[in-house]
């Protein structure tokens, strides 16, 4: 049966009425065979989603992997009719404890929704509506289904987020979107999907991007969830992270599911190419050393320049003691760097591991120069950086580049990736406009882009694409230093194996430090020499990986190490 999912009018069939005395069944059965989902553009049909097929019974989790374009958000989007105005679903039935959802209505999806299949959403931030508390969003999703009186509905919200484990959530009721934390705002967005006591919830990557811990706190609420016999779909990129909960995982690459199985199997004995790339591809203190992913572009011999310790030998980046105070709108002061000191050797990468608020981006940017100090002193190759005044610190600023976790915000859109590598090269005197098209093409081979690439427009980059770019950028002023403030956290597990392992190599090649700062510790285990662990603006730990991942000493150390997922075995 084929469908344009906004135009169905045909009621959903329903089962018989069960006899008076037969035991209630559970709830939360679904069963989806030969699903398909394409999309109308300029009247040609562009299939996304082929065949796919999977059955969910009560309390149990069936988990859908694969890459950002693999149609899994899609395959999750069609079991709750959002897949839009020009889709097309075609499937052999989709129902739910017998109802066929191929035949809902709109007003039949609205009942559905919230009151049976719970849908949560990836960004918090995006999905809760910022100018209302999260409080009244939550009691809304009550009000629409008609659930009690507006007091019931706001004692009701207190209980779901107490539920969910919000601490005073009498007061994070009253509070928007911006006040609460990203484990807040996701603990929110759960709490608005369990309020009408769903038989299903779809989580649609609930983690990414998380801290470490307030991943675990979330994978520990669903499971929590799944043992009150909610049915749970999880859609990742992270098979380190379905490993929590799922009971059945489908792999899918192009649209296809490439693999089905328990998840013991697929995570213990996957027989699927590419299913082992994505084993392969999560870094973590196995990996260290060797390649996460398949070489992708050709190796770049190392200039003798760029290996050249430029007439200095000792730390490439030092900080001494730096603090750093804000003071908030009320005139309370806060200190979000508290004496922080760390020394950084050329052709080395220094570590920085910590949860959000801990301090370390804030660390990124004072050693960048782009805050100012209270106190302390960083040095940039032995000289003066952070007491300089601008005009003098700028002959300095081609040794130390950055790569941020978003690209894309950072590049004008109205240029494309050349015009953005040109424009990092203003500051080199001396080259023709010729000579800086063939430092550009030089930048992208080095980053493993073909040149047609650099003709295009950020929008039409894929997200490894785009961070390509900004590394390309980060390198064309030749610097010692590079800081990369949360670089891979957003990028799904095979393209962040890429980056990484494109950051050895131009670290082999080239001679360069790397400051890398990350809430994720399988990827600071993988590729850090040292490694500085903070917390509230303070070191409270700091040594070499397996100093720090193997006998941590601080308590806050190993209740991060302890919040790790465990990581799928490689594969041969």
């Amino acid at each position: 049966m084929t469908s344009t999912i906004d135009s169905v009018q045909a009621p959903a069939a329903r089962t018989p009425t069960p006899r008076a005395d037969a035991p209630a069944p559970k709830r939360g059965r679904l069963s989806v065979a030969n699903l398909s989902v394409g999309f109308r553009r300029n009247g040609i049909l562009h299939q996304v989603v082929h065949d796919v097929s999977f059955s969910l019974e009560p309390g149990q989790c069936v988990a859908i992997v694969g890459e950002s374009g693999s149609g899994k958000s899609v395959t999750a989007r069609s079991i709750v009719g959002l897949t839009g105005k020009n889709s097309v679903v075609d499937a052999q039935s989709i129902l739910l404890d017998g109802d066929d959802l191929r035949a809902a209505t709109n007003r039949q999806w609205r009942q559905i929704r919230g009151r049976r299949i719970g849908f949560i959403l990836q960004d918090a931030l995006v999905s809760l509506d910022p100018l209302r508390p999260v409080g009244k969003e939550i009691a809304e999703a009550l009000a629409l289904h008609r659930w009690g009186t507006r007091r019931q509905r706001a004692a009701k919200v207190v209980d779901l987020l107490r539920a969910v484990g919000v601490p005073s959530p009498e007061n994070r009721a009253r509070q928007r979107p911006d006040e609460l934390s990203g484990g807040l705002r996701q603990r929110a967005l759960i709490a608005s999907a369990l309020a009408l006591d769903p038989e299903i919830i779809i989580a649609d990557e609930p983690t990414t991007a998380l801290d470490v811990t307030v991943q675990a706190q979330v994978l520990a609420l669903l499971a929590e969830t799944k043992e009150r016999g909610v049915s749970v779909i999880l859609i990742s990129h992270d098979l380190s992270v379905v490993a929590h909960l799922a009971d059945h995982i489908l792999v899918m690459k192009g649209g296809r599911v490439v693999e089905s199985g328990s998840a013991d199997q697929v995570l213990n004995d996957p027989r699927h190419e590419y299913t082992r790339s994505l084993i392969n591809a999560v870094p973590s203190e196995a990996t260290r050393g060797k390649r996460l992913g398949p070489q992708t572009h050709a190796p770049v011999p190392a200039a003798a320049s760029a290996l050249e310790p430029r007439g200095y030998s000792g730390p490439v980046l030092q900080a001494v003691d730096l603090v750093k105070r804000f003071t908030t709108p009320d005139g309370t002061v806060t200190t979000a760097v508290d004496h922080v000191s760390f020394s950084l050797e050329r052709g080395t990468t220094l570590g920085i591991v910590g949860e959000s608020g801990s301090g370390k981006s804030t660390t990124a940017r004072l050693a960048l120069a782009l805050s100012s100090l209270d106190s302390g002193t960083v040095t940039l190759l032995g000289q003066d950086w952070s007491s300089l005044p601008e005009p003098r610190r700028r002959a300095l600023r081609r040794e130390i580049s950055v790569v941020y976790q978003d690209p894309l915000s950072s590049f004008d859109p109205r240029w494309n990736a050349e015009r953005i590598l040109l424009d990092s090269l203003t500051e080199a005197a001396g080259l023709s406009t010729a000579e800086k098209k063939a430092r550009v093409a030089e930048l992208a081979r080095q980053v493993g882009l073909p040149q047609e690439i650099l003709q295009r427009f950020p929008l039409n980059l894929s997200g490894g694409q785009r961070q390509r770019i900004a590394i390309a950028r980060a390198l064309a002023p030749n610097p010692s230093v590079i800081v990369l403030d949360e670089a891979v956290s957003a990028l799904d597990v095979s393209i962040q194996a890429q980056i990484l392992d494109l950051l050895v190599d131009l670290q082999k090649q080239r001679g360069l430090s790397y400051l890398f700062i990350s809430h994720d510790l399988g990827v600071i285990n993988h590729l850090s020499d040292q490694v500085l662990v903070m917390k509230d603006g303070v070191v409270v730990e700091r040594g070499t990986p397996d100093d720090i991942f193997n006998r941590p000493a601080h308590p806050y150390t190993r209740e991060l190490i302890s919040s790790l997922p465990d990581h799928p075995r490689r594969t041969p």
